[in-house]
């Protein structure tokens, strides 16, 4: 549990950061007459930007395989 969670962790941090930034663009921006499907609700913001920010952060992790130095066949 604990290898698959360091495995992992970069997805974590990107969802934690990503729920506080839908949290607060909720609380400062949000949207004022309600119709905004996303940020009209705080829950809904939240999850949404966590959701975000784990795949921003995705992108960023660096791939197991080795290389082993021989070419790729077509």
């Amino acid at each position: 549990m604990k290898k698959w969670l360091l495995n992992n962790k970069l997805y974590f941090i990107g969802a934690l950061t990503g729920a506080v930034a839908g949290f607060f663009y909720w609380k400062f921006v949000g949207c004022i007459n309600g119709t905004c499907v996303i940020t009209s609700h705080p829950v809904r913001s939240t999850v949404y930007f966590a959701l975000m920010g784990s795949l921003v952060f995705s992108m960023f992790k660096k791939d197991q395989k080795k290389i082993t130095g021989s070419k790729m066949q077509n």
